[in-house]
């Protein structure tokens, strides 16, 4: 049987990238899905999952929007309630330095990618908390483990993305929630795709992802099979953890193969 059958996803950012594979994929493993995104491609995703044979509703709104997500949460539960939750929707914010960066940059990027996910894992537990079972995962990233995967004010906002899933997991204690990250490294989206045309228009694809053990970057789908199985019973016993999908980037200190110093 499929993982996800009879159960129902809401999905935030899923107009494309690894928001759209966590729709496809969970919708191949009988999800329901509930898509949100501020970009019309969204209805595209979810005419998708329906041309293949699913349910899938779609919703284009600002997944920082308490009253979008509001609306989402109401619809997962007219379609037989909300089992999981993904709050994947994000920004980059780019690479301005320190000392040219605004406050309304910041402001921005932490109200879509930390306040956006606040605002999900709360109605989403609100509603799971009286069935005594669901399961929330955040899209964090590699860029909130350490520095030298992001700007800024991205790196800030997906490291407080993995708190705000350490604390959300302590303060439903008790509850049969369980809430969970994934932090992806590089990984071919919308947001990373200016990196990976200007690497091939110069010839140098082959040196993307150079610095993990795999030597590649990944593939959405790579990203939104985690996300599945978090999302799921078989990691029932998993909670409050922040997982990193990179490839073994993250398992090393910056180091030059051979040399130790």
């Amino acid at each position: 049987m499929a993982r996800m059958t009879g159960k129902v996803a809401l999905i935030t950012g899923a107009a494309s990238g690894i928001g759209r594979a966590m729709a496809l994929r969970f919708a191949a493993e009988g999800a329901t899905v509930v898509l949100v995104d501020l970009a019309e491609g969204v209805n595209e995703t979810a005419a998708t999952v329906v041309r293949s044979g699913g349910r899938a509703e779609s919703i284009v709104g600002d997944a920082s929007d308490a009253a979008v997500i509001d609306r989402a949460v109401a619809a997962a539960e007219r379609l037989g309630g909300l089992d999981a939750a993904l709050a994947n929707a994000g920004i980059s914010g780019g690479l301005t330095p320190l000392a040219e960066l605004e406050v309304a940059e910041w402001e921005r990027v932490l109200r879509i990618n930390l306040i956006g996910a606040f605002v999900l894992v709360q109605r989403a537990a609100a509603v799971m908390i009286p069935r005594r079972r669901g399961a929330i995962v955040c899209t964090a990233s590699v860029a909130g483990l350490r520095s030298g995967a992001g700007g800024m004010p991205y790196s800030a906002s997906k490291a407080g993305v993995i708190s705000l899933v350490q604390t959300a997991a302590n303060q439903l204690a008790g509850t049969g929630v369980r809430v969970n990250a994934i932090c992806p490294g590089l990984t071919e989206t919308g947001m990373t795709q200016p990196l990976f045309d200007r690497a091939r228009a110069r010839g140098t694809d082959a040196k993307l992802g150079q610095l993990n053990p795999l030597r590649r970057a990944a593939e959405p789908d790579e990203q939104a099979a985690l996300a599945l199985f978090l999302a799921s019973d078989e990691a029932s016993y998993v909670n409050g953890q922040a997982i990193a999908v990179d490839g073994g980037l993250s398992s090393s200190h910056p180091v030059v193969l051979g040399h130790m110093a």
